[in-house]
C-alpha cells in the first residue's frame, strides 16, 4: 500500500506495526546491570553495543539487527517517581513518517492523548515519533524506520 499502513476488516486504515524499534530500561546501578546485559545480550544472544548522553544521562545501548535494548540510571526521587528502576519506555515500528502521523491522529480520534507526531533531530536527523501512555502510566512510543535502524539491518554482516 503507498504511504504505509494496511485497510482493517472493518475498512479502517491503520499504521503497520512492523516491529520494536527500542525498550528503555532504567537501571537502579548502571555499573552492576551493564556487567550482567554485557553477559546476556553481548556473550549469549551476539548484540552489539555503543554508549551515548541523553540529557546528561549515560545511556547504553545494546543492539541488534532488528531492534536496540537500552539501559539508563534511574532518576529515583521518591516512591511514586516515573524513574524508578524498570520499564521506561517502548517504542513501536512503523515503515514511514505518514505512518506515525497517521498513528497520531488515529489515537487521538479513538480518545487517546497522543502527542502530535514530530521530528525529533536530538535523537537522529530522521526521528519522527508520537508519544502516549496507556491507564496504567506505561509509556509508549511509535516511531518510522529510520536510515540508521535501515542501514543496520542491511550491512548487519559487513566488517566494521
Amino acid at each position: 500500500m503507498v504511504g504505509g499502513g494496511h485497510v482493517t476488516e472493518d475498512r479502517h486504515k491503520v499504521a503497520d506495526i512492523i516491529g520494536i524499534d527500542h525498550i528503555y530500561i532504567a537501571v537502579s546501578d548502571l555499573a552492576r546491570s551493564e556487567r550482567f546485559y554485557d553477559k546476556v545480550l553481548l556473550d549469549t544472544l551476539g548484540f552489539r553495543r555503543n554508549r551515548f548522553e541523553l540529557n546528561g544521562d549515560p545511556h547504553i545501548h545494546y543492539f541488534n539487527r532488528h531492534f536496540g535494548y537500552v539501559i539508563r540510571p534511574a532518576q529515583i526521587k521518591d516512591a511514586q517517581s516515573r524513574g524508578l528502576p524498570g520499564l521506561h519506555h517502548l517504542c513501536f515500528r512503523v515503515e514511514t513518517i505518514a505512518e506515525v502521523e497517521m498513528a497520531a491522529r488515529q489515537l487521538r480520534a479513538l480518545g487517546i492523548d497522543a502527542s502530535e507526531a514530530q521530528l525529533f533531530v536530538e535523537y537522529a536527523p530522521d526521528y519522527w515519533a508520537t508519544f502516549f501512555t496507556d491507564p496504567d502510566g506505561v509509556r509508549l512510543e511509535i516511531t518510522n524506520y529510520r536510515r540508521e535502524r535501515r542501514e543496520r539491518n542491511e550491512n548487519w554482516e559487513s566488517p566494521g
